[in-house]
């Protein structure tokens, strides 16, 4: 499969800029570094994606980033993920894929484990609230930046630049669902291409597009595709089965495993869209946890690595640790919150890693170039409009300046962007600076 090459990262054509294939025990230790550090929910983990991998090591091009970026926006579950997902395939073929989307959550799984089991049996998180204050302006500071670096790179026209305008108020002042605005830009898109061919394009040249496969490619292409898709959902299936035949089709396990991988499939928009449904599910309808500790384990999810919908680990974990059944409680907790983020992220491989040889073939349709391009630029709206509520959070907290925090955003800022600091490094300052700020010097 990795020989299938769509996954070779040659340029197709001569506006890109050209790109470096890492090894990979190179790109290991690149997903592992970012399943560590990966914090500020999808804003940020692009951020640092585009920062590291696009601008300094250059493994992806920027066109081709970007086009992968929107194609994920219109996948359920979590786009940083996917993306992950889609670059790694992209070096190193499905396993590359595969070891990409796995670090990208599985280091904030285990943190959130080991986090859910201190809140269960402590109950004290001081310490965790404390990092999350200095991590904030640091993600603030990332997401500033990312803004910047993707915005005078995805505006290329004064109608991008309406389109990024339209999309900020739509959803900031208009609270205009996310999935109405991608679908409006694509439409855009797609009006602009027969009406004004190239208005929106990735592609700067205006080189012809490539011979469409042949019968012979196409016909493996579709063997493999159903050959993967049968497998993810052999894997997706199998822990539901497992449990089902083991404790009984009506144990919290199977119950857990059924609600989430629902859940899995109705995630557009990003981890806020969805939490609301599956909040009122799990406290009023199975009654596996409380409104608190529902908000109580988004504090824990908003202080690990990882997407931000890691959050339903927390539920599965919670929710088996009060109903049991004859298991202890810590190995139906355990359980429980294995097989959630299981249903939760496997569907994620199973969308990229089926569709991924397309991605690139669909890069040179007019039609559909045109219209991922314009929800580019109202992504870059979308963006804006998270760091502006982010920023709203973290440095005007109830509506008064927090000094400390503004400093800290600041310092951030400047060092990212003048003084070319790296991003893992700014992570790891923020938690330190939280950590002095709340607990030595109690601002």
């Amino acid at each position: 499969m990795a020989t299938e090459n769509t996954n070779e990262l040659q340029t197709s054509n001569t506006s890109e800029v050209p790109v470096q294939k890492p090894t990979f025990v190179e790109a290991f230790r690149f997903w592992l570094k970012l399943g560590l550090v990966s914090f500020g929910g999808p804003t940020g983990q692009i951020a640092i994606m585009h920062a590291e991998l696009v601008e300094k090591r250059r493994w992806i091009s920027e066109e081709r980033f970007l086009h992968a970026l929107n194609f994920c926006m219109l996948l359920p579950g979590p786009e940083a993920q996917q993306l992950a997902i889609y670059i790694g395939w992209s070096l190193h073929g499905t396993f590359g894929g595969v070891v990409a989307g796995g670090l990208f959550v599985l280091p904030a799984a285990l943190i959130l484990w080991l986090l859910s089991w201190l809140y269960v049996s402590a109950g004290d998180v001081s310490w965790i609230r404390a990092i999350l204050y200095g991590l904030q302006p640091a993600v603030v500071a990332i997401v500033a930046i990312a803004i910047l670096r993707i915005g005078r790179k995805a505006l290329r026209n004064a109608l991008s630049w309406s389109v990024a305008a339209l999309a900020f108020v739509a959803i900031f002042f208009f609270k205009t669902p996310f999935g109405v605005i991608i679908l409006a830009a694509g439409f855009l898109g797609l009006l602009s291409s027969h009406l004004v061919p190239g208005l929106f394009s990735f592609r700067n040249d205006h080189s012809p597009s490539p011979k469409r496969p042949q019968q012979q490619k196409r016909a493996r292409l579709n063997w493999r595709m159903l050959r993967v898709a049968l497998v993810c959902l052999a894997l997706w299936i199998a822990p539901l089965v497992v449990a089902g035949i083991a404790r009984g089709w009506n144990d919290i396990l199977v119950q857990q495993g059924m609600f989430f991988s629902k859940a899995a499939l109705i995630t557009f928009g990003g981890a806020y869209a969805v939490l609301p449904y599956v909040a009122q599910q799990a406290v009023e309808h199975y009654h596996w946890l409380t409104t608190s500790q529902m908000m109580a384990g988004l504090a824990l999810a908003e202080t690990t690595p990882g997407p931000l919908i890691m959050v339903l680990q927390f539920v599965g974990f919670l929710g088996a640790w009060q109903n049991p059944g004859d298991l202890p409680p810590l190995l139906a907790a355990t359980l429980g919150a294995a097989i959630t983020t299981w249903s939760t992220f496997l569907p994620c491989f199973l969308f990229i890693l089926v569709f991924a040889p397309w991605v690139d073939h669909m890069r040179h349709l007019p039609a559909l170039d045109a219209a991922l391009s314009t929800i580019t630029a109202a992504v870059v709206g979308v963006i804006l409009n998270l760091a502006v509520w982010f920023g709203q959070h973290v440095l005007f907290p109830l509506g008064r300046p927090d000094p400390y925090a503004i400093f800290l955003a600041l310092l951030f800022f400047v060092g990212l962007w003048r003084g070319k600091w790296e991003i893992i490094p700014v992570v790891f300052a923020g938690c330190l600076f939280g950590l002095v700020g709340k607990l030595l010097l109690g601002v």
